[in-house]
C-alpha cells in the first residue's frame, strides 16, 4: 500500500542523487500521510533537503514511511498541531530513540524540530528535542545542515554547542530554568555557559518569492491541490493573533517572479489551486492576480482561497470564485460588537460585514462562513448580544445565503499582546448561549471544543515542567480528564492547571519564552496591551489590575 501511495505523487522539483557520504536524515510529520502531505511547510522543507546531494532524506508519517536508514544522523519533525506531540513520542520509540534528550548518546540521531507550534513556544517540548529551528525555514534549514556538517564527526556535546551558535537555532539543553518554587512561576532562564547566546532570535525570510507546493497527489487531504503562498503574516495585528504577531513583518509574493511562474508550474499537473495566506486579498496586486487566473485557459480550474479580509469581498471576487467551483467564502469577524473589535484592533465595521455577505450572494456564492470568538479580554454580556444581532442583520440583508458561524474560545498565545491573559471561565457558557440564540434563526453555529481550548492554552503558555505531564497524559489518553489526572499525580512538582490556563499573568513575570525573541520586543507588546485595556469597562480594568 505504501509504495502505491508514494507512486501517486507528482513532484514539482528535481531531487538530487545523494552522494555516497550524504547525511542520512529522516524527516517526519507526526500525523497521517494525507494530513502531512497537505502541509505546505512540510513539503517545502522536505524538498529543500531532497534537492541537496549532501543529504539523503526519507519521509516518515504515522501510517507509512519511505525506506528508512538504519542509523540516521538527523531525525526531524515539522510540528503544526499541539496534540501531535503524542505521535512525536510514538515515532521516537518506533525508531528506538530515547524520547528525552538527556537519555541520548553519541549513537543516537540529533532530533530537531520546527514549524508554527515550536516557533511559538517550544518549552513544553524542550526536553524531547536536541535542536529547535525558530522561524522561517528558507535560510534556516540550509544553515542548520551546513553547521551540522562542520561538526559531523565530533561528539554530541560539541555538535550541540556549535549548532547553538547559528542564528535561529535553539538548543534547549544548553539553557537552565530556575523556578521560585517547584510549583511557582519562573525565576530566570539563562545559558549554561558563557559561549551560548543569552537569547535566540526567530529567523525571518525577507525575500519576495514565497512557497508553493513541491508535490501534488490525489492522496492528500485536499486531493490534487496545488498550493501557492500569496502573502506571509498579516498587517492587521489583531491583539490575540499569533499568525500575525509571530510572523511579522507582512510580506507579499511578487506577481511576476513568484506567483505567476508558480501557478503555471502547478496548473500544468493539476486543475485545483489553493491560494494561501492569513490575509490573501490584502496582496497589493490581488486584483491583477485574479485577472490572471480568470483567463479562459484556466476555465476548468477549481480555486480555493484561505480566509479573506471582509472589506475586500467584492462582487467580482465572488463571481470569480463561483465560476471556479467555490461555493462559499470564509471571513474572520471575531465579534458583532464594534467596541470589542476596537479592543482587539479588528479594524472592521458591521456595515462592511453585511456588505461582504450581500456581495458574496450577488456574485453567485451560496454560503458565507464567519469566524467568531468568545471570552476575548474585555468582553461583556452585551457583546454577545451584538454578535446575535449582527448575524440576524446579515441574514436579513442576504436572504438565501447559507450562514455559518464558527466560534472558538480565546486562547492566550505567546508573542502577542494578550499573552498575559488567561482563558475566560465563562467561555463555555457563552458558546452555549450563542448556540441557543442562533440555532432558531436558521444559522449554522459551529463551536470549537472548549475542552480543546483549555489544552491548547496549557501548551501555548507551558514551560518545561509540562514534559512530565505530557508523557503521563499520553498514557492516559488525550482528553481533558487525562490532563487533570496527570496534574493530580504531579501535584507539588509543577503549578496547577489554573496557573497555566486561567490566571492573568503579571507583565513583570518571566515568561517561559523569555529567552526566545519574536518579531517585536516585550515593551511593544505591553504598549499594545495598554492600548487595548484602556478601552475596557471599569469592572474589567479592576480585574486586570488584580491579575
Amino acid at each position: 500500500m505504501t509504495s502505491s501511495v508514494f507512486s501517486a505523487e507528482r513532484f514539482l522539483f528535481t531531487p538530487a542523487t545523494p552522494e555516497t557520504n550524504a547525511v542520512s536524515t529522516i524527516f517526519a510529520f507526526p500525523n497521517e500521510y494525507t494530513v502531512g502531505i497537505t502541509s505546505l511547510g512540510y513539503q517545502v522543507v522536505w524538498a529543500t533537503l531532497a534537492m541537496r546531494a549532501d543529504v539523503q532524506v526519507s519521509r516518515l508519517f504515522t501510517d507509512m514511511h519511505e525506506s528508512l536508514p538504519k542509523e540516521p544522523e538527523l531525525f526531524g519533525f515539522s510540528v503544526s498541531w499541539e496534540l501531535d506531540y503524542v505521535n512525536i513520542l510514538n515515532l521516537l520509540e518506533f525508531l528506538e530513540v530515547p524520547i528525552r534528550t538527556a537519555a541520548r548518546d553519541d549513537h543516537h540521531p540529533i532530533v530537531f524540530g520546527g514549524g508554527p507550534v515550536l516557533t511559538a513556544n517550544p518549552e513544553p517540548f524542550a526536553d524531547f528535542f536536541d535542536v529547535i529551528l525558530l522561524g522561517d525555514g528558507e535560510n534556516l534549514v540550509g544553515n542548520f545542515i551546513d553547521a551540522y556538517k562542520a561538526v559531523r564527526n565530533a561528539d554530541r556535546k560539541t555538535q550541540l554547542k556549535a549548532l547553538a551558535q547559528v542564528s535561529g537555532i535553539y538548543v534547549p539543553s544548553l539553557y537552565e530554568v530556575e523556578y521560585n518554587s517547584s510549583d511557582g512561576a519562573i525565576k530566570f532562564i539563562s545559558p549554561t555557559s558563557s559561549e551560548i547566546p543569552t537569547v535566540v532570535r526567530k529567523q525571518t525570510y525577507r525575500g519576495n518569492v514565497l512557497s508553493a507546493s513541491t508535490v501534488v497527489t490525489q492522496k492528500a487531504a485536499w486531493d490534487n491541490i496545488y498550493m501557492v503562498e500569496v502573502v506571509r503574516s498579516c498587517p492587521e495585528m489583531c491583539r490575540f493573533c499569533l499568525a500575525s504577531y509571530l510572523t511579522l513583518p507582512f510580506r507579499t509574493a511578487s506577481i511576476e517572479e513568484s506567483l505567476i511562474p508558480a501557478i503555471e508550474r502547478g496548473l500544468a499537473v493539476t486543475n485545483r489551486l489553493g491560494l494561501l495566506g492569513a490575509s490573501v486579498t490584502q496582496h497589493p496586486e490581488f486584483e491583477n492576480l485574479l485577472d490572471y487566473i480568470s483567463q479562459p485557459k484556466y476555465d476548468n480550474v477549481r480555486l480555493s482561497i484561505a480566509s479573506v479580509r471582509t472589506n475586500t469581498v467584492t462582487v467580482e471576487l465572488a463571481q470569480t470564485l463561483a465560476k471556479r467551483d467555490t461555493k462559499s467564502l470564509t471571513i474572520a469577524v471575531e465579534s458583532g460588537s464594534e467596541r470589542l473589535r476596537q479592543i482587539i484592533n479588528k479594524k472592521l465595521h458591521n456595515d462592511e460585514i453585511i456588505q461582504a455577505a450581500v456581495n458574496a450572494k450577488a456574485g453567485g456564492l451560496t454560503g458565507l462562513k464567519l469566524y467568531g470568538m468568545v471570552g476575548v479580554p474585555g468582553e461583556e454580556a452585551e457583546d454577545l448580544d451584538a454578535t446575535v444581532a449582527m448575524m440576524r442583520e446579515i441574514k436579513k440583508a442576504a436572504p438565501g445565503l447559507r450562514l455559518t458561524l464558527g466560534c472558538s474560545t480565546f486562547v492566550p498565545k505567546s508573542h502577542t499582546p494578550f499573552q498575559w491573559f488567561g482563558v475566560n471561565r465563562q467561555a463555555e457558557k457563552r458558546l452555549q448561549l450563542l448556540q441557543k440564540q442562533l440555532k432558531p434563526q436558521g444559522i449554522d453555529f459551529r463551536p470549537e471544543s472548549y475542552n480543546w481550548s483549555i489544552i491548547q492554552a496549557l501548551i501555548s503558555r507551558g514551560d518545561r515542567r509540562l514534559s512530565h505531564l505530557l508523557e503521563l497524559t499520553r498514557n492516559f489518553g488525550d482528553s481533558l480528564g487525562s490532563y487533570k489526572r496527570a496534574f493530580k499525580e504531579l501535584k507539588g512538582k509543577l503549578p496547577d492547571l489554573d496557573f497555566y490556563v486561567h490566571a492573568n499573568w503579571s507583565t513583570e513575570q518571566v515568561l517561559p519564552w523569555h529567552h526566545l525573541h519574536g518579531s517585536l520586543p516585550q515593551s511593544t507588546l505591553q504598549k499594545h496591551l495598554a492600548e487595548a485595556t484602556s478601552q475596557f469597562k471599569p469592572s474589567e480594568q479592576l480585574l486586570t489590575a488584580n491579575g
